[in-house]
């Protein structure tokens, strides 16, 4: 049986020149739904191993990237906190490819135009895989939550509170 050949993202090029082991994982997109629920339930995977890739921009330091599970939201005063700000916002979503590189729902903590400090939610460590953007709507990185906090040299801490 042929194995359909899927394109490799500039974030998966970036993982292997690192020699970073992963796996691509195609997902069906709906537009109407860029949701991690939606991406899940696609991959068959519990919604806690599949993580989002949220921009954040802070009162200090400007902007930062937060990673966390699927079905949490990020912990402002958290992220702030661990970020070195006194308070911090999501960006606008107009801002999102300008800044990154990067669209709603194929945004990567990999590649960004420039590197942000990044923060993982201490959560992703308790799993032997996790599940972030390749850079495109409509495929998934599965990865080391270890090999990849290491890649990006994000730091983890308890970012996530339950949506």
């Amino acid at each position: 049986m042929k194995k359909s050949r899927i394109e490799k993202t500039n974030v998966a090029r970036l993982l292997d020149k690192a020699g970073i082991e992963y796996e691509l994982v195609p997902y069906q997109v709906d537009e109407n739904d860029l949701s991690a629920g939606h991406i899940a339930s696609q991959l068959g995977e519990p919604l806690e191993q599949v993580f989002k890739t949220l921009v954040l921009d802070g009162d200090r330091t400007g902007h930062f990237v937060c990673v966390v599970p699927g079905g949490a939201e990020v912990d402002l005063k958290a992220a702030a906190k661990v970020s070195g700000n006194k308070k911090c916002d999501l960006i606008p979503m107009k801002e999102l490819l300008p800044l990154t590189g990067y669209i709603r729902g194929g945004c990567s903590p990999v590649g960004m135009k420039k590197p942000f400090p990044t923060y993982f939610d201490s959560s992703a460590v308790d799993y032997p895989f996790i599940y972030v953007s390749a850079g495109v709507r409509g495929l998934q990185l599965k990865v080391s939550p270890e090999a990849l906090i290491g890649y990006v040299g994000a730091l983890t801490a308890e970012i996530a509170t339950k949506g």
